[in-house]
């Protein structure tokens, strides 16, 4: 017997090679999952029959649900992030982007990513938007939203010294980013 973690949509298999059990559905003569999960196969006659059961240890995101994510890569109109945690539960293999207009909640016209996030930030985000197919949208509009940790150009740990500013705190170096709001 097999596992896998999958997500719906995923091809499971050949519905000629397989029988589909709950969890999963058939179109155009493949197997798909049809929910959030861990995908089985089982050994059964006359066909291997695959299936997926849900797991409480997996979260999705949904609109307004609270995401950690590390910044991946940055351009001038936004940057992308893989998602990490959703509200307090691990997940993986979700993308997102954060627009440059919603990063700030004022002065929308005046930001730049490059000032507010770097490759490699971890940073506490909303998700306001499905988005496309590819990536969901996030949000560091609100004060407790934005870089929770960064490591300077020198690799060492930063802390925020403003809501726009962060501090090396080996080399007292000074470097812009978004800083979230610490409590």
């Amino acid at each position: 017997m097999s596992t896998e973690c999958v997500t719906p949509g995923r091809r499971l298999g050949l519905a000629n090679e397989f029988d589909a059990g709950p969890g999963t559905y058939v179109r155009n003569g493949m197997i798909y999952a049809s929910i959030l999960g861990t995908k089985s196969t089982s050994e059964s006659l006359p066909k291997p029959t695959v299936q997926v059961t849900r797991s409480a240890k997996f979260a999705i995101p949904t609109i307004g649900s609270h995401v950690l994510a590390r910044v991946l890569r940055i351009n001038p109109r936004s940057a992308s992030v893989s998602i990490m945690m959703v509200d307090s539960t691990p997940c993986k293999d979700f993308l997102g982007t954060v627009r440059v207009q919603d990063i700030r909640a004022t002065e929308k016209d005046s930001v730049r990513v490059h000032t507010s996030f770097r490759p490699g930030d971890v940073i506490r985000a909303e998700v306001i938007s499905l988005g496309d197919q590819r990536s969901y949208y996030l949000s560091t509009a609100k004060d407790e939203f934005g870089v929770v940790f960064a490591q300077s150009v020198d690799g060492n740990a930063m802390v925020p010294v403003s809501w726009e500013e962060m501090q090396d705190t080996k080399t007292q170096c000074v470097e812009k980013r978004k800083c979230a709001k610490t409590f």
